[in-house]
């Protein structure tokens, strides 16, 4: 798994991936102005659900095991990790943040990518229709690249991408812009690719 004059959101959030991906999916249409939404992981308790999210998977084997956790190197020290290491090669567990309501703006993830074997990456879903149509920008420490794809009907198609090293073990900012069918991709600060599609989640034109 997001942000007329220009609709926008950016949502924030500490995460750490242990295992496979995290991905922060931000689903809905456009507010009707210009708002800044930061996602407060700092009243969430450990050990429990993540408040204000649902939870789904792209592709096949076992649904995502997200939870609240203590983490000494997040800036409030909570985390939100996933923890399933379920070895399915075709597998994409999605933390849906409902609150956010938006098509065009910015979305922003910081994640830490601790381990996995198949895939050890974070990314940020946006237009999330389903669980099987949205676009995402995925950063990949195990392949070192970041790369920008539509998903439709639960198959990616990559639209763009770049080789660039991604630190396992260490915490990274990944940016998503959507301004209509354009989208920027900026990975630690630093602009990576631009993407244009004309084409929905859903596969329509």
């Amino acid at each position: 798994m997001s942000p007329a004059q220009r609709s926008l959101t950016s949502g924030v959030i500490q995460g750490y991936a242990l295992g496979l991906c995290l991905v922060l999916a931000l689903a809905g249409v456009a507010a009707a102005q210009e708002q800044t939404t930061a996602i407060d992981l700092s009243a969430m308790m450990p050990n429990a659900p993540a408040a204000n999210f649902l939870f789904g998977r792209t592709g096949q084997g076992a649904p995502g095991q997200w939870v609240v956790v203590s983490e000494d190197t997040a800036s409030q020290g909570i985390a939100i990790a996933q923890l399933s290491q379920d070895r399915t090669d075709y597998r994409f567990p999605l933390a849906i943040y409902q609150p956010s309501n938006l098509k065009n703006g910015t979305v922003s993830v910081r994640f830490k990518p601790v381990s996995g074997q198949i895939d050890q990456a974070g990314g940020v879903a946006v237009r999330l229709a389903t669980p099987d149509d949205y676009y995402l920008v995925r950063a990949n420490a195990l392949e070192d690249n970041v790369r920008f794809y539509r998903v439709v009907k639960g198959r990616r198609q990559q639209l763009a991408g770049t080789n660039t090293k991604v630190a396992s073990g260490v915490w990274h900012t990944l940016d998503l812009r959507a301004d209509g069918s354009h989208f920027t991709v900026s990975f630690d600060g630093t602009q990576m690719f631009t993407a244009d599609d004309t084409t929905s989640p859903k596969g329509e034109r």
